[in-house]
């Protein structure tokens, strides 16, 4: 028996939430969540860049009034996400950014595209997690959901 990813697992447990969208761009360290989203039923939005993406997506849950996801790659592709993040925090939209890293064990030794999205995002979120474990994964996104939209909403990665 083939035991499930984690990915597999989060998009089984987002299904579940009745989340039905997301939006993002494929890049190689987020490419596992994206193949765990290929037979699911959650519709796909794929852009051209993470900015994009992320006003979209920022956009789209104000007018369905409810979080919606981004997800992207590491290094440049996370920092694409700072914009949107900023804007959403401002304007008390509920988001959550997932965004792809390095494997734990380069953290801190710049491996390619590592970049210290955790530091960059906490200004302009209301909430960063960095997931360090697979069984972290799905409580991690759970709570950002909810901090997402409790009290004021805002944006969590």
């Amino acid at each position: 028996m083939v035991m499930p990813r984690a990915v597999d697992l989060l998009v089984r447990e987002m299904e579940g939430m009745g989340v039905r969208e997301v939006f993002g761009i494929i890049g190689g360290q987020i490419m596992p969540f994206f193949d765990a989203l290929y037979n699911s039923n959650i519709k796909v939005y794929m852009f051209r860049h993470e900015q994009g993406a992320i006003h979209a997506a920022d956009a789209y849950g104000r007018v369905m009034k409810r979080p919606m996801t981004v997800v992207v790659t590491s290094g440049p592709g996370a920092t694409n996400l700072l914009t949107g993040l900023a804007n959403a925090m401002m304007d008390s939209s509920p988001l959550i950014a997932i965004t792809g890293q390095v494997p734990t064990m380069f953290f801190g030794r710049d491996a390619f595209q590592e970049t210290d999205i955790v530091g960059a995002t906490m200004p302009v979120t209301k909430h960063t997690f960095m997931v360090r474990k697979p069984e972290d994964l799905i409580p991690a996104y759970k709570a950002a959901h909810e901090i997402a939209v409790d009290g004021r909403p805002g944006p969590c990665s």
